[in-house]
Formats: structure tokens, sequence, C-alpha cells
């Protein structure tokens, strides 16, 4: 079963609905990858696209906030820090360590995409429902 979006993770803010869309199809395509034992250089390429995204896609969220006075501002930023931490950490491990089993990668970004899925369904609907009551939306 792939990764797909639900509606149910809209947080009414078509610029970061559209992103979460998009992170969601390429953590389906890592998954994918990892499953189908594809080789460690289309596994790296994929780490780094997200690394990419995830950073672009956060600051997005991050200048939202502060333009906004969004109230949870530092806390939905260190959570941000952790998730690009981690990222950054399997995709080093990936390039240095010739041990990484796929599994292992398989399993950590199954922890990736749970920590996306509920980081969504808590922070970032409060920020969505931050910017609807100023009419930010």
């Amino acid at each position: 079963m792939g990764i797909t979006w639900r509606e149910d993770l809209a947080i009414g803010v078509d610029q970061i609905d559209n992103q979460h869309k998009e992170l969601l199809a390429r953590f389906d395509l890592l998954l994918n990858s990892c499953k189908e034992g594809k080789g460690r250089e289309e596994v790296l390429h994929l780490l780094s696209f997200l690394d990419e995204y995830v950073i672009s896609h956060f600051g997005d969220e991050e200048k939202l906030q502060k333009k906004s006075g969004f109230p949870d501002y530092e806390a939905h930023h260190a959570e941000h820090v952790g998730f690009i931490a981690r990222i950054a950490d399997l995709k080093e491990r990936m390039r240095t360590d010739g041990s990484v089993q796929i599994d292992h990668v398989l399993d950590t970004n199954k922890l990736l995409l749970d920590w996306l899925l509920r980081h969504i369904s808590v922070r970032d609907r409060a920020l969505g429902k931050h910017l609807k009551g100023q009419g930010n939306v």
C-alpha cells in the first residue's frame, strides 16, 4: 500500500497543502525504492531531494508563522530543526557507512513519515487555524 494524500491532512492553506502533497509523494517514492531493493544511489538521490525540499517547505511555513505572529512559532521551529537533522543524519550514514542496510533505511523512513504525518495533523493544522482566524488564507 502506497502513501497517498488524504484530505483530512489539509490545513486549508493551498501553498502548504500542495507542498505536503509533494512531500508525501516523494516519501512514497523513497519507501518504494527501498522495498524494491533499488541501489543506494537511487535512495541517496531521493533523500537529497527530500532534504532540500523539506528545508524549503519548512522555511515557507516559518515565514507565514512570523508574518502572522503565530504564537507557537518556537516549538514548531524546533520540530522542523529536529526533522531536518534526522534526514541529514540518515543521508550521511547512507553515504559513509557501507553496512547500512536498505531495511534499516526503510524503517527509519517510516519513522520519519510517521513524524511528518503527526506534525501535519497537529502542528500544521494549528497553523492553518491561526491563519484562517486572521483572514490570511
